[in-house]
Protein backbone atom coordinates (compact mmCIF):
# COMPACT_ATOMS: atom_id res chain seq x y z
CA UNK A 1 0.00 0.00 0.00
CA UNK A 2 1.46 3.23 -0.64
CA UNK A 3 1.97 6.18 1.40
CA UNK A 4 -1.01 9.23 1.43
CA UNK A 5 -0.33 12.40 -0.17
CA UNK A 6 -1.69 14.93 2.03
CA UNK A 7 -2.75 18.11 0.27
CA UNK A 8 -4.05 21.64 0.91
CA UNK A 9 -6.83 22.21 -1.59
CA UNK A 10 -7.28 25.45 -4.16
CA UNK A 11 -10.14 26.50 -5.80
CA UNK A 12 -9.16 24.14 -8.55
CA UNK A 13 -8.83 21.42 -6.91
CA UNK A 14 -11.47 22.08 -4.29
CA UNK A 15 -14.11 19.36 -5.36
CA UNK A 16 -11.86 16.69 -3.73
CA UNK A 17 -13.22 17.57 -0.64
CA UNK A 18 -16.30 16.06 -1.85
CA UNK A 19 -15.32 12.52 -2.84
CA UNK A 20 -16.09 10.72 0.39
CA UNK A 21 -19.41 9.36 1.59
CA UNK A 22 -20.81 11.06 4.07
CA UNK A 23 -21.89 8.53 7.18
CA UNK A 24 -22.31 11.43 9.75
CA UNK A 25 -24.37 13.97 8.14
CA UNK A 26 -21.66 16.02 8.87
CA UNK A 27 -22.86 17.68 5.22
CA UNK A 28 -26.32 18.72 6.21
CA UNK A 29 -24.91 19.67 10.17
CA UNK A 30 -22.28 22.15 7.89
CA UNK A 31 -25.27 23.50 5.78
CA UNK A 32 -24.83 27.43 7.13
CA UNK A 33 -20.95 27.00 7.57
CA UNK A 34 -18.47 28.86 5.04
CA UNK A 35 -15.11 27.28 4.92
CA UNK A 36 -12.45 28.60 3.47
CA UNK A 37 -11.16 25.97 0.81
CA UNK A 38 -7.64 26.85 1.70
CA UNK A 39 -8.00 25.80 5.07
CA UNK A 40 -9.72 22.30 3.63
CA UNK A 41 -6.87 19.62 3.09
CA UNK A 42 -7.05 15.36 2.04
CA UNK A 43 -5.76 12.62 2.16
CA UNK A 44 -5.19 10.58 -0.95
CA UNK A 45 -3.79 7.17 -1.41
CA UNK A 46 -3.01 6.05 -4.80
CA UNK A 47 -5.42 8.89 -6.43
CA UNK A 48 -8.31 8.59 -4.13
CA UNK A 49 -9.45 10.63 -1.12
CA UNK A 50 -8.92 8.92 2.00
CA UNK A 51 -9.37 11.58 4.70
CA UNK A 52 -10.60 15.12 4.55
CA UNK A 53 -10.78 17.83 7.11
CA UNK A 54 -11.96 21.29 7.40
CA UNK A 55 -10.51 23.80 9.47
CA UNK A 56 -13.13 26.45 10.38
CA UNK A 57 -13.16 30.25 11.82
CA UNK A 58 -15.09 32.87 11.66
CA UNK A 59 -14.53 35.53 8.54
CA UNK A 60 -12.08 37.85 10.79
CA UNK A 61 -10.21 35.32 11.95
CA UNK A 62 -6.78 34.76 10.71
CA UNK A 63 -5.57 31.22 11.76
CA UNK A 64 -8.66 28.24 12.06
CA UNK A 65 -10.13 28.07 15.47
CA UNK A 66 -10.72 24.37 15.32
CA UNK A 67 -11.77 21.57 12.91
CA UNK A 68 -14.70 20.73 12.71
CA UNK A 69 -15.43 18.42 9.37
CA UNK A 70 -13.02 15.37 10.09
CA UNK A 71 -13.78 11.79 7.91
CA UNK A 72 -11.65 8.99 7.40
CA UNK A 73 -12.79 6.10 4.94
CA UNK A 74 -13.25 2.76 6.38
CA UNK A 75 -9.56 1.18 7.31
CA UNK A 76 -8.23 4.47 6.78
CA UNK A 77 -7.85 5.76 10.24
CA UNK A 78 -3.77 5.91 9.85
CA UNK A 79 -4.44 8.31 6.80
CA UNK A 80 -7.00 10.61 8.93
CA UNK A 81 -3.80 10.59 11.60
CA UNK A 82 -1.44 11.85 9.13
CA UNK A 83 -3.66 14.65 7.89
CA UNK A 84 -4.46 15.99 11.44
CA UNK A 85 -0.75 15.22 12.96
CA UNK A 86 0.64 17.21 9.51
CA UNK A 87 -1.59 20.33 9.59
CA UNK A 88 -0.35 23.73 10.20
CA UNK A 89 -2.62 24.18 12.67
CA UNK A 90 -3.14 22.30 15.83
CA UNK A 91 -6.44 23.44 17.31
CA UNK A 92 -9.66 21.94 19.27
CA UNK A 93 -11.34 19.06 16.69
CA UNK A 94 -15.19 18.80 16.88
CA UNK A 95 -17.11 15.66 15.33
CA UNK A 96 -21.08 16.05 15.12
CA UNK A 97 -22.79 13.08 15.73
CA UNK A 98 -26.28 12.08 15.36
CA UNK A 99 -27.78 11.95 18.48
CA UNK A 100 -28.47 8.34 18.55
CA UNK A 101 -25.18 7.27 17.29
CA UNK A 102 -24.24 5.00 20.26
CA UNK A 103 -27.03 2.81 19.49
CA UNK A 104 -26.88 2.52 15.07
CA UNK A 105 -23.57 0.21 14.70
CA UNK A 106 -22.92 1.50 11.00
CA UNK A 107 -22.91 5.60 12.66
CA UNK A 108 -20.82 4.16 15.97
CA UNK A 109 -18.20 2.34 13.85
CA UNK A 110 -17.99 5.47 11.71
CA UNK A 111 -17.45 7.42 14.58
CA UNK A 112 -15.31 5.12 16.27
CA UNK A 113 -12.68 5.05 13.14
CA UNK A 114 -12.38 8.67 13.72
CA UNK A 115 -11.89 8.70 16.98
CA UNK A 116 -9.16 6.57 16.88
CA UNK A 117 -7.42 8.56 14.38
CA UNK A 118 -7.43 12.04 16.43
CA UNK A 119 -6.08 9.75 19.03
CA UNK A 120 -3.44 8.60 17.65
CA UNK A 121 -2.66 12.41 15.85
CA UNK A 122 -2.09 13.19 19.64
CA UNK A 123 -5.65 14.61 20.62
CA UNK A 124 -7.01 14.08 23.64
CA UNK A 125 -11.36 13.63 24.37
CA UNK A 126 -12.02 17.38 26.02
CA UNK A 127 -16.02 16.77 26.71
CA UNK A 128 -18.70 15.41 25.26
CA UNK A 129 -21.76 17.55 23.89
CA UNK A 130 -25.54 18.09 23.29
CA UNK A 131 -26.05 20.61 20.76
CA UNK A 132 -29.83 22.04 20.65
CA UNK A 133 -32.16 23.85 18.47
CA UNK A 134 -35.08 25.39 19.27
CA UNK A 135 -38.03 26.96 16.59
CA UNK A 136 -41.23 28.47 16.84
CA UNK A 137 -42.96 25.34 16.76
CA UNK A 138 -41.47 24.36 20.17
CA UNK A 139 -43.76 27.51 21.49
CA UNK A 140 -41.53 30.58 23.70
CA UNK A 141 -40.26 29.19 27.22
CA UNK A 142 -42.68 31.12 29.65
CA UNK A 143 -40.77 34.10 31.73
CA UNK A 144 -40.98 33.21 35.43
CA UNK A 145 -40.46 37.12 36.30
CA UNK A 146 -38.11 36.35 39.20
CA UNK A 147 -35.55 38.16 37.93
CA UNK A 148 -34.48 41.63 36.91
CA UNK A 149 -32.51 41.87 33.40
CA UNK A 150 -30.49 45.03 32.30
CA UNK A 151 -27.78 46.11 29.52
CA UNK A 152 -24.47 46.30 31.29
CA UNK A 153 -21.60 48.22 29.42
CA UNK A 154 -18.80 47.03 31.91
CA UNK A 155 -16.81 44.69 30.67
CA UNK A 156 -15.53 44.81 34.24
CA UNK A 157 -18.78 43.71 35.78
CA UNK A 158 -18.56 40.66 33.41
CA UNK A 159 -15.15 39.44 33.81
CA UNK A 160 -15.83 39.52 37.57
CA UNK A 161 -19.20 37.52 37.10
CA UNK A 162 -17.47 35.17 35.18
CA UNK A 163 -14.66 34.56 37.28
CA UNK A 164 -17.10 34.02 39.99
CA UNK A 165 -19.57 31.38 38.00
CA UNK A 166 -16.37 29.80 36.85
CA UNK A 167 -15.11 29.32 40.19
CA UNK A 168 -17.52 26.21 40.71
CA UNK A 169 -17.98 24.93 37.51
CA UNK A 170 -19.21 21.75 35.17
CA UNK A 171 -18.24 23.18 31.72
CA UNK A 172 -15.30 21.40 30.65
CA UNK A 173 -13.56 23.82 28.87
CA UNK A 174 -13.87 26.27 31.48
CA UNK A 175 -12.36 24.25 33.64
CA UNK A 176 -9.38 23.49 31.31
CA UNK A 177 -9.14 27.52 31.36
CA UNK A 178 -8.88 27.84 34.75
CA UNK A 179 -6.36 24.41 34.91
CA UNK A 180 -3.71 26.09 32.68
CA UNK A 181 -4.01 29.69 33.64
CA UNK A 182 -6.44 30.45 37.25
CA UNK A 183 -10.19 31.82 37.05
CA UNK A 184 -8.68 34.89 34.99
CA UNK A 185 -8.00 33.33 32.10
CA UNK A 186 -11.24 31.45 32.50
CA UNK A 187 -12.91 34.50 32.58
CA UNK A 188 -10.76 35.94 30.32
CA UNK A 189 -11.25 33.53 27.18
CA UNK A 190 -15.27 33.76 27.91
CA UNK A 191 -15.53 37.84 27.28
CA UNK A 192 -13.24 36.88 24.07
CA UNK A 193 -16.07 34.78 22.72
CA UNK A 194 -18.29 36.91 23.58
CA UNK A 195 -16.87 40.08 21.68
CA UNK A 196 -15.77 37.27 18.73
CA UNK A 197 -19.63 37.07 18.33
CA UNK A 198 -20.73 39.67 15.77
CA UNK A 199 -23.90 40.31 17.74
CA UNK A 200 -24.01 43.90 19.29
CA UNK A 201 -22.30 44.40 22.65
CA UNK A 202 -25.61 45.86 24.18
CA UNK A 203 -27.64 43.04 23.99
CA UNK A 204 -25.71 41.39 26.64
CA UNK A 205 -27.10 41.41 29.88
CA UNK A 206 -27.05 40.86 33.85
CA UNK A 207 -29.98 39.46 35.99
CA UNK A 208 -30.75 40.87 39.34
CA UNK A 209 -32.87 39.47 42.15
CA UNK A 210 -35.45 41.66 43.59
CA UNK A 211 -33.41 42.24 46.76
CA UNK A 212 -30.79 43.82 44.63
CA UNK A 213 -28.30 40.83 44.36
CA UNK A 214 -26.38 39.76 40.88
CA UNK A 215 -28.10 36.26 40.71
CA UNK A 216 -26.36 35.99 37.07
CA UNK A 217 -25.73 36.87 33.07
CA UNK A 218 -26.71 35.70 29.85
CA UNK A 219 -25.48 36.42 26.48
CA UNK A 220 -28.36 36.47 23.27
CA UNK A 221 -25.74 36.20 20.47
CA UNK A 222 -24.97 34.74 16.79
CA UNK A 223 -22.45 33.20 15.53
CA UNK A 224 -21.33 32.92 12.15
CA UNK A 225 -24.25 30.42 11.63
CA UNK A 226 -27.34 32.39 12.97
CA UNK A 227 -28.76 33.02 16.33
CA UNK A 228 -27.59 31.21 18.87
CA UNK A 229 -27.60 30.95 23.01
CA UNK A 230 -24.20 32.22 23.69
CA UNK A 231 -24.11 31.69 27.33
CA UNK A 232 -25.67 31.27 30.48
CA UNK A 233 -24.22 31.52 34.03
CA UNK A 234 -25.31 31.63 37.79
CA UNK A 235 -23.09 32.78 40.37
CA UNK A 236 -22.28 30.24 43.41
CA UNK A 237 -24.37 31.69 45.92
CA UNK A 238 -27.58 32.05 43.81
CA UNK A 239 -27.71 28.21 42.66
CA UNK A 240 -30.37 26.23 43.85
CA UNK A 241 -32.66 28.22 42.74
CA UNK A 242 -33.71 27.42 39.39
CA UNK A 243 -32.26 31.04 38.20
CA UNK A 244 -30.40 29.29 35.18
CA UNK A 245 -34.00 28.88 33.20
CA UNK A 246 -34.92 32.03 34.28
CA UNK A 247 -31.88 33.08 32.04
CA UNK A 248 -32.68 31.05 29.14
CA UNK A 249 -35.93 32.07 28.69
CA UNK A 250 -35.15 35.39 28.76
CA UNK A 251 -32.29 34.77 26.32
CA UNK A 252 -34.49 32.99 24.31
CA UNK A 253 -36.99 35.93 24.18
CA UNK A 254 -34.53 38.92 23.55
CA UNK A 255 -33.41 36.81 20.01
CA UNK A 256 -36.43 36.36 19.15
CA UNK A 257 -37.27 39.75 19.64
CA UNK A 258 -34.65 40.76 17.42
CA UNK A 259 -35.90 38.38 14.46
CA UNK A 260 -34.26 35.49 15.57
CA UNK A 261 -36.62 32.00 13.70
CA UNK A 262 -34.35 29.37 15.26
CA UNK A 263 -31.79 29.68 18.12
CA UNK A 264 -29.14 27.01 18.50
CA UNK A 265 -27.57 25.97 22.24
CA UNK A 266 -25.17 23.15 24.12
CA UNK A 267 -24.21 22.24 26.82
CA UNK A 268 -22.06 19.49 28.40
CA UNK A 269 -23.36 16.23 28.80
CA UNK A 270 -22.04 16.12 32.01
CA UNK A 271 -23.74 19.17 32.76
CA UNK A 272 -27.64 17.56 33.73
CA UNK A 273 -28.72 20.96 35.26
CA UNK A 274 -28.46 22.79 32.63
CA UNK A 275 -29.53 19.88 30.03
CA UNK A 276 -32.54 19.61 31.92
CA UNK A 277 -33.04 23.73 31.64
CA UNK A 278 -32.90 22.97 27.76
CA UNK A 279 -35.01 20.63 27.77
CA UNK A 280 -37.55 22.61 29.87
CA UNK A 281 -37.25 25.89 28.17
CA UNK A 282 -38.46 23.96 24.25
CA UNK A 283 -34.61 23.01 22.71
CA UNK A 284 -34.33 19.77 21.97
CA UNK A 285 -31.31 17.65 21.10
CA UNK A 286 -30.22 17.60 17.16
CA UNK A 287 -27.05 16.48 17.80
CA UNK A 288 -23.66 15.88 19.94
CA UNK A 289 -20.72 17.20 19.78
CA UNK A 290 -17.41 14.93 20.94
CA UNK A 291 -14.74 17.58 21.52
CA UNK A 292 -10.63 16.38 21.26
CA UNK A 293 -8.00 19.03 22.08
CA UNK A 294 -4.10 18.64 21.20
CA UNK A 295 -2.87 16.81 24.08
CA UNK A 296 -0.02 19.25 25.49
CA UNK A 297 -0.93 22.47 23.41
CA UNK A 298 -3.17 25.17 23.50
CA UNK A 299 -6.28 24.41 21.80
Amino acid sequence: MTDPVIRALTESDAHLFDALPDPLGARESHRRTRFRTEWKRVALRDGEVVARGAWWGGPDDKEPLTVNWFDVAEGEEAAGTQLLRSAPWQVELEINLPGDWRDRPALRAAAEARFAAARAAGYELLVERFLYRWTPDHGLPERPGRLRFGAEPDDAVFFDVLRRIHSATLDAHALKAAEEGGLDQAAQEELDIFHWFPSPREWWQTAYTPDGDLAGIHIPAHNPSGPTIGFIGVVPEHRGNGYAYDLLAECTHVLVEHGAEFISGATDRGNFPMAANFTKAGFPVVKERINFHPAGREA
